[in-house]
């Protein structure tokens, strides 16, 4: 089984550097055309995908939306287990509003935001029913930079902490228990079409 993931398109608030946790904001058209320069280049690509899911959340169900029409593949119910981490009241803000408010230590507090620990077992959890549900297909799997962060801490601690960008691909195979990643991060798709 492989696994593709792949994070949302931009957002408005992405551009804006603002945090928008489980906030529904949709696509902008720069995250429309990745969505479909990541459509194109899988299309081009030798593995080949029988579903997309997403986490419900708008952004991440036109990107998913965009990418099966071009693979012609259907889309599979939403998972709320991929939707992003919830930031309680630090959702809008942005790193300096975040640190005016309450300081450099931000993320320290308590403001509402779901723990590290959560959106792990709920990654996890996700992983282990995809892999039951269909170990003999390709699924892709649209999600969020916060959540896929998470999980990808579970899976490779000993990874270097990048920031997972948007329209970004990251393929795993099952093998035995491991989760084998053959690209991670990749968003090579949006630097070959700039116009």
């Amino acid at each position: 089984m492989l696994i593709g993931f792949i994070r949302h398109g931009l957002t408005d608030w992405n551009a804006l550097g603002k945090i928008q946790g489980q906030t529904d904001i949709p696509l902008n058209e720069e995250g429309r055309l990745q969505a479909r320069m990541l459509g194109e280049r899988l299309l081009q690509e030798p593995f080949k995908w029988d579903y997309v899911i997403s986490s419900g959340l708008s952004r991440a169900e036109e990107t998913a939306s965009i990418i099966a029409s071009i693979l012609n593949i259907p889309m599979l119910e939403p998972d709320l287990r991929l939707r992003e981490r919830a930031y309680g009241q630090i959702e809008g803000l942005t790193a300096t509003e975040r640190e005016t408010r309450y300081g450099a230590e931000w993320h320290l507090q308590d403001l509402g935001q779901e723990k590290d620990l959560a959106l792990q077992e709920r990654g996890m959890a996700f992983l282990e029913e995809m892999w039951t549900k269909y170990p003999d297909r390709n699924v892709l799997v649209v999600s969020h930079g916060g959540f896929l962060a998470q999980l990808f801490q579970v899976l490779y601690k000993d990874r270097q902490k990048e920031r997972i960008g948007n329209l970004s691909l990251t393929i795993l195979e099952k093998k035995d228990v491991d989760w084998i990643p053959h690209l991670f991060n990749c968003t090579r798709h949006l630097l070959e079409k700039q116009h």
